[in-house]
């Protein structure tokens, strides 16, 4: 998302919009306690702080605190005051979800987690994508000093030059039989790969030889990493909203809910948010994590159109005239969990329980 979208609409299942007041305080609860589990606050709004938890048990006991002191008040539709409170706080989960990848923040390490840092400033897309950084960096470069397409099958190691037969300490074997030695190799592929390549059982290969000690194998073990994809909808010609399309906060009841609708897909339920690219623009974003990423990958580009479009259409009561007519044309979605020049491309964390911190030599 390119530039300032403006305040965000925030709206309900059900075609509940729902003011800042009532938003605002669950969104503070959520920024708190985050800021608290990154170290950047010291007020623990919580008993006993965090110690072992995971970072979706210690959110959760927040909101609980936070909900004991509430009173009750009125329902809203088919929302009583406090399971749409919850609702915002999971869409906020849903949020940051989407920054650590986790399917589940109850995956993720409280203690690493204030390790994680995001980068400052504003988020903008780079003309023509990020190739153009690489191929800016590596016009300074001699010639022939990248190889591409040369996929490594075996990185052959030993702790001194003289037990290899090149004498140099490393060499890389390379699936057309070639090889290549060196003094050093810093190893940059996915924690997905990297995961593969250290086990033997079910998809993956022992790409090390001998194997990684087991300090090394260990942490890449414990190590965790999930999936995001990026779906783009283009509004249709028949789309007429005064101020162009929102940036939508979306709120759902719980997958498991007897109060859900059934024309909101499972599939988008945990998603949280679908704005436009830039400012007025005609193309909107979402993004997905975890199962229902890969879930999304398996769907039709009609499929995905039409499920969008009854959500919108049953959260934005504005939007509910014309339904037909007025829809998305065209879709694009990454498939970054399936597609086979990326497999195991994703995103890595440090998973709940994970002693990965505390080890220095990992």
């Amino acid at each position: 998302m390119d530039g300032a979208l403006g305040d965000p609409v925030t709206a309900a299942e059900g075609g509940h919009l729902l003011p800042p007041a009532f938003v605002d305080p669950i969104s503070r609860l959520f920024s708190n306690l985050m800021d608290f589990i990154l170290g950047k606050s010291d007020q623990c709004l919580v008993n006993g702080g965090g110690g072992d938890l995971s970072v979706g048990s210690f959110l959760r006991r927040g909101l609980a605190s936070f909900l004991e002191k509430e009173k009750k008040g009125t329902s809203v539709g088919r929302w009583s005051k406090r399971s749409l409170q919850q609702a915002v706080f999971a869409m906020h989960e849903s949020i940051q979800r989407t920054y650590t990848s986790a399917d589940d923040l109850s995956g993720l390490d409280y203690n690493a987690e204030k390790d994680y840092v995001l980068f400052p400033g504003e988020e903008i897309t780079v003309a023509g994508g990020y190739s153009g950084i690489v191929n800016h960096l590596a016009s300074v470069l001699p010639d022939e000093v990248i190889q591409l397409d040369r996929k490594v099958k075996k990185i052959e190691w030993a702790p001194s030059a003289a037990s290899c037969e090149s004498g140099r300490p490393v060499a890389l074997h390379f699936s057309d039989g070639t090889a290549m030695s060196a003094d050093h190799i810093i190893v940059t592929v996915s924690l997905g790969v990297l995961k593969a390549g250290t086990t033997s059982s079910g998809e993956g290969w022992n790409l090390f030889h001998p194997s990684l000690p087991s300090c090394k194998a260990g942490a890449i073990s414990r190590l965790g990493y999930g999936l995001v994809n990026k779906v783009f909808l283009r509004l249709s010609p028949n789309y007429r909203g005064d101020d162009g399309f929102p940036f939508l906060q979306m709120v759902f009841h719980p997958s498991d809910s007897e109060l859900r609708n059934p024309k909101v897909p499972q599939w988008i339920r945990r998603t949280w948010f679908l704005c436009p690219i830039y400012s007025n623009s005609r193309t909107v974003l979402s993004w997905f994590t975890g199962q229902e990423a890969l879930e999304l990958e398996k769907l039709t580009d009609d499929e995905i159109i039409g499920g969008f479009w009854r959500t919108v259409s049953n959260l934005l009561p504005s939007q509910q005239q014309n339904e037909i007519s007025q829809k998305f044309d065209k879709v694009l979605r990454t498939q970054w969990g399936t597609a086979a020049e990326i497999r195991r491309r994703g995103f890595s964390y440090a998973a709940a329980a994970n002693p990965f911190r505390r080890r220095s030599n990992a």
